[in-house]
């Protein structure tokens, strides 16, 4: 639907969460055919959702499969493999003075989640933590971006042909419909966008005590040793921060690099920029475009002519702004000041890594963090002595697709984890069960108390 009254939304909420106590999201057969069903659903809609995703970012069939639908391909196999073993019952070890019993953890659906998603990979964000939602037996509420309105279509189209709404229902609208189902007495809020908009709905879930898990982003941070191979890092870096125009929260945001190699890398990094886009960007099939004229005109603000060694151009009607990188930046320039989310690469030169290390923990703890160096001890002390959402180890982005890593923030920068097993975990309530057995009644917690009951009980409880 578009458009939603609070209303309508509390009526939606209520026969999902009647839906889920049914019983009928319990079942692991049901999930899975539930997970195989979207799969086949997205095989079908492949084509549409391609040219959805052009038309709204002019994203590439290529980087379209890679970044957005293979990967949702991916983590559904990867759910509908491990499932069963995920959600069993785990028993759990049980403590001396509770002899006698046996103690459980079992996973449960929460109920009706809500699932607010972004208009960077207006796809997979939407759809990876829905199969999570899916995969613990919730039902749930998808409100897709409106900045990107071909891609949210797609989904809505999607998703109403192939689920209820008692069990997926999807929202299409603006702010007043985000802040009426933010606001709503849902059982879990899965929100994926800014640092901003995420303190909105954490004080508008606290109203109704609803958990939320918050994918937010923040500043995150690149450093660059002397010691690493130019070539390799620069290949990297300039992959990571210019793919999908640079609006990806785990993008690098900056780049901290020793004095040393500072000028090398910057000529590497100009060869790669015209290795992979050629001499004019703007007509490269694999650069994309900024999502709209209000976060062009942002981005647009940012530039430094006097500082920028690469790019610095762009075409508002096209929403093309050319991948850009700034030297000589400093802590204290604009560009320094907020979460750049485009293609804009500041580049500012350090001698003293714990100078370095210093500056990232006074500002706030970033989404991720990239090192590129040959040396253990710097790359020790980086993951040891700062803390940030997680990163990579001489490359940038990759940790995001795997399964096995927890995806999070910490601090401003977001909380809770997704992905894998961690996408179940997060979408569902452990539920603690101690079972006592009803052959043996130990009778040392019950009243009257004597001291030597409380002298046995000191032998259990120290």
């Amino acid at each position: 639907m578009n458009g939603i009254d609070s209303k309508a939304v509390l009526s939606m909420v209520s026969n999902q969460q009647q839906f889920v106590r049914s019983g009928n999201t319990k079942s692991i057969e049901f999930r899975i055919q539930q997970l195989q069903r979207l799969k086949a659903g997205i095989q079908q809609n492949e084509a549409l959702i391609t040219e959805a995703l052009n038309k709204d970012l002019h994203k590439s069939p290529f980087e379209a499969y890679a970044t957005e639908i293979g990967y949702v391909y991916d983590s559904l196999s990867h759910c509908i493999k491990h499932l069963r073993q995920w959600a069993k019952p785990k028993r759990v070890r049980t403590p001396m003075i509770h002899f006698g019993s046996r103690s459980y953890i079992y996973p449960e659906p929460y109920g009706s989640v809500l699932i607010v998603g972004p208009f960077n990979y207006p796809f997979m964000l939407v759809l990876d933590p829905l199969i999570g939602a899916i995969s613990a037996g919730n039902a749930a509420i998808v409100k897709p971006s409106e900045y990107t309105p071909h891609v949210s279509a797609a989904i809505t189209k999607l998703l109403r042909d192939l689920f209820e709404e008692s069990y997926i229902a999807v929202v299409e609208g603006a702010k007043e419909v985000t802040s009426s189902l933010i606001h709503a007495p849902v059982d879990l809020i899965f929100f994926t966008g800014s640092t901003k908009v995420g303190k909105i709905v954490m004080k508008a879930a606290a109203e109704n005590l609803v958990p939320v898990v918050l994918e937010l982003g923040g500043k995150s941070p690149c450093i660059v040793d002397r010691t690493v191979d130019l070539d390799l890092a620069a290949q990297r870096i300039v992959w990571g921060k210019f793919l999908n125009n640079g609006q990806t929260c785990v993008a690098p945001d900056y780049l901290l690099v020793h004095k040393e190699i500072k000028q090398a890398l910057l000529t590497k990094m100009k060869e790669k920029v015209v290795a992979f886009y050629g001499t004019d960007p703007q007509l490269s099939g694999d650069y994309g475009r900024i999502v709209n004229e209000s976060h062009w005109d942002r981005l647009s603000g940012l530039l430094n002519e006097s500082k920028t060694v690469v790019g610095g151009t762009g075409d508002r009607n096209d929403l093309y702004l050319a991948p850009t990188i700034m030297d000589s930046v400093t802590w204290n320039d604009k560009i320094m000041e907020e979460e750049i989310f485009g293609p804009i690469l500041p580049v500012l030169e350090y001698d003293d890594l714990d100078d370095v290390i210093g500056k990232i923990n006074s500002r706030p703890k970033p989404l991720a963090l990239y090192l590129f160096t040959d040396n253990k001890l710097i790359e020790t002390q980086v993951i040891e002595r700062v803390t940030f959402g997680g990163g990579c180890i001489n490359d940038t982005m990759l940790h995001l697709v795997s399964p096995y890593l927890p995806f999070g923030g910490v601090g401003s920068s977001g909380m809770g984890a997704y992905h894998g097993r961690h996408s179940f975990e997060t979408f569902s309530h452990m539920k603690s069960v101690l079972k006592k057995s009803t052959r043996i009644n130990l009778s040392l917690i019950f009243p009257p108390s004597t001291d030597k009951k409380l002298k046995l009980l000191k032998k259990f409880m120290k």
